[in-house]
């Protein structure tokens, strides 16, 4: 059972929510300024990007790396029915608030179903399948549970359960202590970073070309620019695409199956 099938996005079914609901402020990221709840000027009437096959040369990178997850077609399809926010206002703040919820979760969903696959202690393996149920009910929740849900508490709950997992996982391997460390720029070639817990660093603009980074725990790593070329992530805990289409990587860098290889990506 593919438990990340439904935390895939489906633009096909969605009604463009990351277009509208999300701001975006002028940067490396975003050609333009767009504040939340304004369609996006590229976002054509059958809510379909303009400029989705080109979005890198028009400046919208930022656009490229996000995933709802699949939650833009949770709320549409689900949470409302196969409304859209198109039906007015009283529709659309609701649907926004929503989503800004259900991508939350669906992201957590996402970091849950890597824990699931790992070999466990017994115990631990039993909460996390306990999370992996939680999660997915709050998926379908109505309106008024999402509204009520405190995403804050669901997150740190959530963080500590997949802690717990990345030492399961990275006990006895040696790996180092990395935790939400500034390493920005830094030539991190030939450094043992195998098994190394580095949730939450910051490794902007980075070079990891030909770094061991096998059951690293990546969980919230700050990959904007680094440089993955010839890097192995195959059993990486916690990565996510949006990780690797920040990244620069090659068709030796080696990724986990259920990640797909960002197509900006330099081949071999």
């Amino acid at each position: 059972m593919d438990r990340r099938a439904e935390l895939r996005a489906d633009c096909s079914r969605c009604a463009g929510l990351c277009c509208v609901a999300l701001p975006f402020a002028r940067s490396a990221d975003f050609a333009i300024d767009k504040p939340a709840g304004t369609p996006c000027r590229h976002l054509r009437d059958d809510d379909r990007c303009a400029i989705h096959d080109r979005l890198r040369p028009e400046g919208f990178p930022g656009c490229e790396v996000f995933d709802c997850f699949g939650a833009g077609q949770q709320v549409v399809q689900v949470t409302f029915g196969g409304r859209s926010w198109r039906d007015g206002h009283d529709v659309a703040g609701p649907m926004f608030a929503a989503f800004d919820t259900l991508r939350a979760v669906h992201e957590m969903r996402w970091y849950l179903a890597d824990a699931s696959s790992r070999d466990l202690p017994a115990d631990l393996a039993e909460e996390v399948e306990g999370g992996v149920a939680r999660l997915a009910g709050l998926s379908g929740a109505n309106l008024v549970r999402l509204a009520a849900l405190e995403v804050d508490d669901l997150r740190r709950d959530t963080g500590d359960l997949l802690g717990r997992v990345s030492t399961a996982v990275r006990d006895g391997l040696g790996g180092r202590e990395l935790r939400g460390r500034d390493l920005a720029g830094r030539d991190l070639r030939g450094e043992r970073l195998r098994a190394a817990d580095l949730r939450g660093a910051l490794l902007i603009g980075a070079d990891l070309r030909g770094a061991d980074l096998r059951t690293a725990d990546l969980l919230g790593a700050d990959l904007r620019g680094t440089a993955l070329t010839g890097a192995d992530l195959s059993d990486a805990l916690f990565l996510t695409g949006p990780q690797l289409t920040a990244a620069r990587g090659d068709g030796a860098t080696r990724i986990p199956a259920h990640v797909a290889r960002p197509a900006h990506w330099m081949p071999v």
